[in-house]
């Protein structure tokens, strides 16, 4: 079975937060257990920033508790931090979570929808329905499911950014994960299509994070995937790198790259 191309990333960064380093935000990170959802909210805690993530993984988000109260900045807020057991795939949990954070006054100023997963290498037609069913419902209505439910109080605050994790292969393609890549694609055309929607002060932004050693590249790459950045470097790298100044510059924000610095400068 032939391991896919990698896709490319170019190496623009922008920030895409306005204020000074010292406002702190709230951020939603889904899939936030292992890979890059894990190392952003560990690397955001440290910064001081209070994390809500959610995946389906319980036993894991129990042990994230514990490293995100370990590695944040300011002990003081270190108990602010959230995780819950949610999959995105299913609109009512999706719809309980939103429910809970705004009981708890807990709205998140930015909404990371990292939750994703791979189809393994086949042709089209050499794979299962359960499995293509499974690659859509998680990238893509898992992460419209997040849109619906957060987006109207977001909207009626004026106030919020959404980061679609996306891929070089949303942009391009590449042969035995046709299913992802068609994810992906729709992720990208989603993004642009509720960034149009949004009112002022508010942005929608795809990110392609370029080929990182995460758990699903592992399981299309092989042992290939030894090759690439862990997901901890790069995000320690790409939250160090001097951001455009035009924070939520939408010229910007239309031709976002592959590194994006959710932190104020």
């Amino acid at each position: 079975m032939t391991t896919p191309a990698p896709p490319t990333a170019t190496n623009t960064v922008m920030n895409i937060t306005a204020g000074a380093a010292d406002q702190l935000r709230k951020v939603l990170i889904t899939g936030v257990s292992r890979g890059l959802g894990k190392a952003l909210a560990l690397e955001l805690a440290k910064r001081g920033h209070t994390v809500i993530g959610c995946s389906r993984s319980p036993d894991l988000l129990s042990s994230l508790q514990s490293e995100l109260a370990s590695a944040s900045e300011n002990k003081s807020n270190s108990n602010q931090h959230l995780t819950m057991n949610v999959d995105v795939r299913s609109n009512s949990s999706v719809e309980e979570l939103a429910r809970a954070l705004v009981e708890k006054k807990s709205i998140p100023d930015i909404i990371v929808n990292n939750a994703g997963t791979i189809n393994k290498n086949n042709r089209i037609w050499e794979v299962p329905a359960d499995e293509f069913d499974t690659v859509i419902d998680t990238n893509i209505k898992g992460t419209a499911n997040v849109l619906r439910h957060f987006l109207p109080v977001m909207v009626e605050n004026k106030n919020g950014i959404i980061v679609n994790i996306s891929s070089g292969w949303g942009r391009s393609a590449a042969a035995q994960v046709a299913p992802y890549c068609a994810s992906k694609w729709a992720v990208e055309g989603l993004t642009k299509a509720v960034a149009k929607e949004l009112p002022a002060g508010m942005s929608c932004v795809a990110l392609n994070p370029g080929v990182i050693n995460t758990e699903m590249l592992q399981s299309c790459f092989g042992n290939s995937a030894d090759l690439y950045p862990m997901p901890d470097s790069w995000y320690s790298l790409s939250l160090s790198l001097l951001p455009c100044t035009r924070a939520l510059c939408k010229k910007c924000i239309y031709h976002i790259p592959n590194v994006i610095n959710l932190l104020s400068r």
